[in-house]
């Protein structure tokens, strides 16, 4: 089977899968939706998003293949890189990729990646078996009717009497419009402000929100994967590989500001861990871990450990 396949599987289990060397396939929740125009109600469901930039190999398409067609992770890996060559080809070519129930890419006149989700299915598992409703709209026009001639049929009376008990009715009216007027002014003044707060308030729960969704871009469920053992062929002309370097990292965060890195990782020392700066990642954000460690099943471990005893947000990053 193809990597498109898999791609579909991983898609209604994690929130982001990284094909290496090509693109990330990003989902996102969101809440059901009324169609005013059509009467439609929409159910939840999660919409679909491709990032070419997301391009490092995270091991879990590949390792999600290699075990599903019982075979190594290297040559699982060969496979994927040759299927994305001949995808870059053809997309230089002009051609459309298809890949059946995820949707379409294609290459525009700058040379930048589209892509068109596919509507058929809904990766949100929790709304299996709900469907688009369409209800009819209410007419209520005959009512309506009915109440404005009632009204026409019912006779008003105003007596002299009545008139001089209610001479001083104006005034009234005047007084309320005047505080009708301060009501709105004051009202309104405190709208503007509310406005000015609320904004802020959203500019920062932005930016948080793409912070959070950059650090799930990565990241393992409850029982990770386990990550193999790569194995590096190496001659005389080449540097031996250095077993004691340590390439796979726990993520601690991804922070804007390198001050805001440098915070987390004083914090991270006094709670005993021994954190590190890895520099910037392809967003531009600073990236700190809880530890490094040179052995994936030692490095699996204290995953599971720092998801459980300090954030479940924590990932894996693995380098070769």
């Amino acid at each position: 089977m193809g990597v498109e396949h898999y791609l579909y599987e991983l898609l209604y289990r994690y929130n982001c899968v990284v094909i290496p060397g090509f693109g990330a396939f990003l989902t996102q929740r969101q809440s059901a939706v009324l169609h005013k125009a059509s009467h439609t109600l929409y159910p939840p469901t999660k919409t679909l998003s491709f990032n070419s930039q997301l391009t490092s190999n995270d091991g879990l398409l590949v390792s999600y293949m290699a075990e599903a067609e019982k075979t190594d992770y290297e040559s699982m890996l060969q496979q994927v890189t040759e299927a994305i060559a001949i995808w870059k080809k053809q997309l230089r070519s002009g051609d459309r990729l298809v890949f059946p129930n995820i949707g379409e890419l294609w290459l525009n006149e700058d040379g930048k990646t589209q892509f068109q989700p596919s509507e058929q299915v809904n990766f949100l598992t929790s709304s299996f078996g709900l469907a688009p409703f369409k209800s009819p709209p209410v007419t209520r026009e005959v009512l309506r009717k009915e109440v404005m001639a009632m009204e026409e049929q019912i006779p008003f009376m105003v007596t002299p009497e009545k008139r001089r008990e209610t001479s001083f009715r104006p005034y009234l009216k005047y007084a309320a419009i005047f505080l009708l007027a301060l009501s709105t002014g004051f009202t309104a003044y405190r709208a503007y402000q509310q406005g000015l707060d609320n904004q802020q308030l959203a500019r920062e729960a932005a930016q948080e929100h793409v912070t959070k969704q950059i650090q799930e871009a990565t990241f393992f469920d409850a029982v990770p994967m386990e990550l193999p053992t790569l194995t590096l062929e190496t001659t005389k002309k080449e540097r031996a590989f250095d077993s004691s370097r340590k390439i796979h990292h726990v993520i601690a965060g991804a922070f804007r500001f390198r001050k805001n890195a440098n915070k987390k990782i004083r914090l991270l020392k006094r709670g005993g861990f021994n954190p590190s700066y890895l520099g910037t990642n392809e967003s531009g954000l600073h990236i700190v871990t809880y530890d490094s460690y040179t052995d994936a099943d030692e490095a699996l471990a204290a995953l599971r450990k720092i998801k459980i005893t300090q954030s479940p947000d924590a990932w894996l990053k693995s380098v070769k």
